[in-house]
């Protein structure tokens, strides 16, 4: 069957989208045809503004409003500001986040280190981790209010490889360091993590 053109641009585009094909791309057309027009609307609107109003958090690399420097995790005044952990990307915050285990900082690396890829530890977000350890806000040197670092990277050859790196790094910096504790397979994508294994590896790190 021949869709219109505009019903197959939009498949087209949809089919753009993580883990969507043109199956599920036809029956979500399909759905928005079906949807009032005042919805519509106000999708098209929250997509065309979606860039302009989010930004990087200034400290972790979390996802903030643009007008604000911090992210919604990093002003709570409630969180443990001792404890930083670090993940591989932004979407790994979602599942430590669920097991309400955690209560500490984050910080996204925004990858990991992969030289067949060409990944380095200069296209990460390593060096601002340090200088957030060892720098107030201001950017003048105080006492290190950060007491330990824990290491959420996935269990991959590219996962161990970058704690090993950040953990020698870290190390004259005289903070306690830790791992997730077993309970993640090997290869395991910390994104897709259940609640129950994941708070069994957080509660025991080492």
């Amino acid at each position: 069957m021949a869709f219109p053109s505009i019903i197959q641009n939009l498949i087209a585009q949809l089919c753009k989208l993580p883990e969507i094909g043109p199956k599920a791309a036809t029956r979500l057309v399909f759905y928005l045809i079906n949807q009032p027009q005042k919805e519509l609307d106000e999708l098209s609107t929250i997509i065309k503004s979606l860039k302009n109003n989010i930004c990087l958090c200034s400290q972790c690399f979390n996802l903030a409003e643009a007008d604000n420097s911090f992210c919604s995790i990093c002003q709570d005044k409630k969180r443990d500001k001792s404890i930083v952990c670090v993940v591989e990307d932004i979407l790994d915050i979602i599942p430590m986040e669920k097991t309400k285990q955690y209560q500490g900082l984050y910080h996204v690396l925004g990858g990991l280190i992969s030289p067949p890829d060409g990944i380095g530890p200069e296209q990460l977000k390593i060096k601002e981790l340090i200088e957030r350890i060892k720098l107030s806000a201001s950017g003048e040197p105080r006492m290190n209010d950060t007491k330990e670092v824990i290491l959420a990277l996935n269990p991959t050859t590219e996962g161990d490889t970058t704690a090993l790196y950040l953990e020698r790094i870290l190390k004259p910096l005289n903070i306690k360091i830790t791992r997730l504790g077993r309970g993640l397979s090997a290869g395991a994508d910390l994104e897709y993590a259940d609640e129950n294994t994941l708070t069994s590896a957080l509660l025991g790190r080492k």
